[in-house]
């Protein structure tokens, strides 16, 4: 079975792209994360896979082959479609997405949007220390730690939306581990605006 395509991007929308391939083309829906790093023209590589339904046949494509073994991860969770798995690879990034899968982090999941509190404890319930290691990439636990908290809780009195600024505090502790409080509401403040 082939799990990656390769062809021209002929346009982009916000929840897909349209591959040129042997002059045929195929719209393959993918995370924002993957749209973002796409080229504006020129040859693409898209690890896939073909969703086959009784009346729709969908094609999901993703940067890499980590992000696909999420994908297929996460749709073997009851209540898991393809609108939900792109939702998460979307708003997070692949490591600290396996890492919250892992660890069954609802915060994390429930930031992604269409992933609500009863949702996100399912996932967290079926796939808590299910998640293979190669899938989490460098790194331990996700680190929760007083300074992480207070700077959530500045970034949410800023008026920044809950769900965006633990995705995004959460993404900078996981580069910068030793941040303090001042130092993560910096960054933080970059990456929102």
């Amino acid at each position: 079975m082939v799990r990656y395509l390769k062809g021209t991007a002929l346009r982009k929308t916000d929840s897909s792209v349209i591959l040129l391939i042997g002059g045929l083309g195929l719209e393959v829906f993918c995370p924002t994360t993957t749209l973002t790093n796409l080229p504006e023209a020129g040859e693409v590589v898209l690890h896939t896979k073909l969703m086959v339904r009784e009346d729709d046949l969908s094609l999901y494509g993703f940067a890499d082959q980590r992000s696909l073994e999420l994908f297929e991860l996460l749709l073997g969770v009851s209540g898991v479609g393809p609108k939900v798995g792109l939702s998460l690879l979307s708003s997070l990034s692949p490591s600290l997405l396996a890492r919250a899968l892992s660890d069954g982090d609802i915060r994390l999941l429930t930031g992604a949007p269409g992933v609500g509190r009863k949702l996100a404890e399912r996932i967290a319930l079926e796939l808590r220390g299910r998640v293979p290691a190669h899938l989490m990439g460098e790194g331990g636990p996700i680190i929760r730690r007083p300074q992480t908290e207070e700077a959530e809780l500045a970034l949410v009195t800023l008026g920044f939306r809950e769900s965006q600024v633990r995705t995004t505090v959460a993404q900078i502790i996981q580069q910068h581990p030793e941040a303090s409080t001042q130092e993560i509401i910096r960054l933080a403040l970059k990456a929102l605006r």
